[in-house]
């Protein structure tokens, strides 16, 4: 059965007990006795030195592999900031497509009207109720009658190109028909608006990679680890790109449609 050296002392102890002599040496075993403390010496170094070279192996490898929890941790943590930023990157996109006005009306193109009340800028569906009481005019009801002037005021300044109808009580505006000139240069405004979207799906895709690969470089993760979740991250960005492709379709579709 093999023996295990606690220590190189240990190792000492043991190498000098199983070759000195039970019984007193004679003056000739004197030399032999001198050969053997120099071959323990020699045992010593070898030892030493194969430890610093364990030691110095150990520290340029410096990594364990990484286990399929751990792995799945990071990431889960990492995906779900990317998934969580790509939402915020489709709701972007819709809340862009929503300000552009088409043949029809839609209470949504008043989302980024802002009205100065009691001298604070807010956002007009904060301060009204919005509604489409039919296909071609959108009617805003102030919850506070003397804010009208305010909220008129607004709209007059936006880039709706919308003229209000204020008869003291509500807000009514009419949804102009678009020209076909018009529909073709709004729709070119969403397909730039669609391309930005993915710009920024993609900018997240990247920053999520960085994070794999910054695991990587801390040793906590290994090359094919990050190939694998790499290959996974792509399915997820794959999927918002769809979604923005979806929504640009239908944004293009009722600008177009007569």
């Amino acid at each position: 059965m093999a023996t295990t050296f606690s220590s190189v002392s240990h190792l000492r102890s043991v190498f000098y007990a199983s070759i000195a002599p039970k019984t007193r040496l004679s003056l000739p075993d004197f030399k032999n006795v001198r050969s053997w403390s120099a071959s323990a010496n020699y045992v010593d170094v070898k030892l030493h030195a194969a430890a610093r070279a364990v030691s110095a192996k150990a520290k340029r490898i410096g990594v364990r592999c990484a286990t399929l929890e751990e792995i799945e941790e990071e990431k889960s943590l990492i995906e779900e900031d990317a998934r969580e930023r790509m939402e915020k990157a489709i709701d972007n996109v819709r809340a862009s497509f929503n300000s552009i006005r088409t043949g029809r009306a839609n209470p949504a193109i008043l989302d980024k009207v802002e009205v100065e009340y009691y001298g604070t800028p807010v956002v007009l569906k904060s301060i009204a109720q919005i509604s489409t009481p039919d296909a071609s005019s959108i009617l805003v009801q102030p919850y506070d009658k003397s804010s009208l002037k305010s909220i008129e005021k607004a709209i007059v300044n936006s880039d709706l190109g919308m003229t209000p109808n204020n008869d003291g009580e509500v807000i009514r505006l009419s949804m102009p028909q678009l020209t076909s000139d018009r529909r073709k240069e709004l729709s070119k405004v969403v397909a730039k608006q669609a391309e930005e979207g993915k710009v920024a799906i993609r900018n997240i895709r990247r920053d999520a990679i960085k994070s794999y690969e910054k695991l990587e470089k801390e040793k906590k993760l290994s090359e094919d680890n990050v190939k694998d979740l790499s290959a996974d991250l792509q399915k997820v960005t794959d999927e918002y790109m769809k979604k923005i492709e979806s929504i640009f379709k239908q944004k293009e579709k009722e600008l177009l449609q007569v």
